[in-house]
């Protein structure tokens, strides 16, 4: 039984970790976050010691260190995006290996320094990427495979998940902590279009803003117009007021809507590090490197065919 000290347990995905935790048979032994709304701690690990300055959390984990029968053995950082260099390398320092939530961090750069810490210190940082453990998704990723067609298909990729307006009130409105809508909903979902459809050809951004943005990305095996979103607005008709989020692939006018099937795959995520197949550093820069060129390039629309069908809409409204 492993133990685990999670960072960010107030979060919005502090839950899904928790749950993987007890899931696989480990121990929640200490959380921190600044704010302590975190009762749900009760249900999954009520004797776990809990702090609200990093401070103190650090010295009991330092504490906790000199003995091995009580020492951490994984630190789950959950913390606002700007913070996970930071707390990734005090797990790492600390002794442990580290299970660290998208965006891993915002640029390539940092990336390396994260190699550099972990040779350092001898422990190893782990990323979630859930959606390379989604039964849909391998399913495509192994049609893609068995399929020597030369010419490349072409993909629409449409995320939607509805928030409300706390959500550019709270620190995932700030560029300065979330990095930008791209990087805090979209890492995941251009880590996985990479997953499928091989190395990255070409990249264009159309349109950013606060709650929307969209591009285009040419891989291998795809062309891809993308598009991703947090205004409620966006939801296709046929979905407004049945459900609050939409993902799917459509490939050449066969759609592939994988808005289910998400609950269990953090437990997944941690099953598969556990048992040594985790993905780290390496398996992460692709989707670093993809989102830091994301957040300063605007290009010009030279191709209408490279665009997504609600950028498309954005760019005539704006232009009206």
């Amino acid at each position: 039984m492993k133990k685990f000290a999670l960072i960010g347990a107030a979060g919005y995905i502090a839950p899904r970790h928790m749950k993987a935790i007890k899931e696989t048979g480990n121990e929640l032994s200490v959380a921190y976050d600044i704010n302590d709304s975190v009762g749900i701690i009760d249900s999954i690990s009520p004797s776990s010691e809990f702090f609200t300055q990093f401070e103190r959390f650090s010295d009991h984990c330092h504490q906790l260190k000199r003995d091995p029968n009580t020492k951490i053995d994984i630190f789950s950082i959950c913390s606002p995006n700007n913070l996970h260099h930071s707390h990734i390398t005090a797990g790492l320092r600390l002794g442990a290996d580290v299970i660290c939530e998208k965006p891993l961090v915002p640029t390539e750069a940092i990336l390396n320094d994260l190699i550099e810490v972990e040779k350092e210190t001898g422990h190893k940082v782990y990323n979630i990427l859930q959606l390379r453990h989604h039964d849909a998704i391998l399913k495509l990723k192994e049609q893609i495979a068995n399929d020597n067609r030369a010419e490349k298909y072409d993909v629409e990729l449409t995320y939607i998940t509805s928030r409300g307006k706390w959500y550019l009130e709270s620190w995932k409105g700030n560029l300065n902590k979330s990095f930008g809508i791209a990087t805090n909903i979209g890492v995941h979902f251009f880590d996985m279009l990479h997953f499928i459809f091989g190395d990255l050809v070409d990249s264009e951004v159309y349109y950013t803003g606060q709650t929307k943005a969209g591009g285009y990305l040419e891989f291998d095996k795809a062309r891809v117009r993308w598009f991703l979103s947090i205004d409620a607005n966006d939801l296709p008709e046929s979905v407004k007021g049945k459900q609050p989020t939409y993902r799917s692939i459509d490939i050449e006018g066969e759609e592939i809507e994988f808005s289910n099937g998400f609950t269990d795959l953090h437990t997944i995520s941690y099953q598969e590090i556990l048992a040594g197949r985790g993905y780290g550093l390496e398996d992460a820069r692709f989707s670093v490197k993809t989102v830091e060129h994301i957040r300063h390039a605007k290009d010009l629309v030279t191709d209408e065919s490279r665009l997504h069908p609600n950028v498309k809409k954005l760019l005539t409204e704006s232009s009206l």
